[in-house]
């Protein structure tokens, strides 16, 4: 991260939520924090905790309750969805819905914000899709039917298209979820890589904890009766917030690695 970097994206007393049939329904309140470029944050809890109603908030699919979403000095809401196109990118966990397109051809929607009406590329745009794939190691699937693929393949797809989409700031909810364990850890250190060689601020939701505490420069815990707790993964760890949240039986807990492990 560069010394005196301005925030890419600001949290002012936030509190997020969103409509049902029963009216409003308000899942955090007032967050207030920072999001950091050329910084991978890993946003942990559990489930039903508000963590994709947070990345939706901050992608400006969902409006703020209350309190404001600043991305790169301006409110979100104040963007257009061409100019918000250019500036945040979002991996969410539902599956494409896409039949006949190719891997190659769905990543490369990922160029639309900047191709124009015809939606037609030029060498750069081919060069950064080409490069978007070979980061996700989905190169040898390019030619590939989308809805042949499996589900972590799938989300692999997603992911080049957003890092086709050359936006500053990356958003990710679960982008784990489907892979195996290579997989994991080879998309946790492109998150890394991303953030810490090419300045992307980089925030995730997963559940994979060991791996987000080792690998992630900041940590935001969220609960709905105690709100969010931020800091390094360290610095959480020696705070007991990490141990007193996640520790059940059976499960123990080292805070100077910081790692959780299992008991027999």
């Amino acid at each position: 991260m560069e010394r005196n970097a301005e925030p890419s994206i600001i949290l002012d007393h936030l509190t997020t939520g969103y409509s049902s049939r029963s009216g409003g329904v308000i899942v955090e309140r007032d967050i207030s924090a920072a999001l950091m470029p050329g910084q991978f944050t890993a946003l942990l809890g559990p489930n039903g905790a508000g963590k994709s109603t947070l990345l939706r908030t901050l992608a400006g699919f969902l409006p703020p309750i209350s309190g404001s979403v600043i991305l790169k000095g301006r409110n979100i809401g104040d963007y257009s969805e061409a100019e918000l196109s250019r500036l945040v990118s979002i991996v969410l966990t539902e599956r494409p819905s896409v039949t006949s397109m190719t891997v190659e051809q769905l990543v490369a929607l990922g160029r639309s914000p900047y191709t124009g009406f015809w939606g037609r590329l030029t060498d750069r745009d081919r060069h950064i899709v080409e490069r978007s794939l070979r980061f996700t190691g989905m190169t040898d699937f390019a030619s590939r039917r989308v809805d042949t693929l499996s589900d972590g393949e799938r989300h692999k797809v997603m992911i080049a298209k957003a890092l086709a989409q050359e936006a500053p700031v990356i958003l990710l909810d679960e982008p784990t979820a489907f892979l195996d364990f290579p997989s994991k850890v080879e998309m946790m250190l492109l998150m890394r890589r991303l953030a810490r060689e090419e300045g992307k601020t980089v925030f995730l939701s997963t559940h994979d904890l060991n791996m987000a505490l080792r690998l992630a420069d900041m940590a935001w815990l969220v609960d709905k009766s105690l709100g969010v707790s931020i800091g390094t993964p360290l610095e959480l760890a020696r705070s007991g917030v990490l141990e007193n949240y996640f520790i059940r039986d059976g499960i123990g807990f080292d805070p100077t690695v910081p790692e959780f492990t299992i008991e027999s």
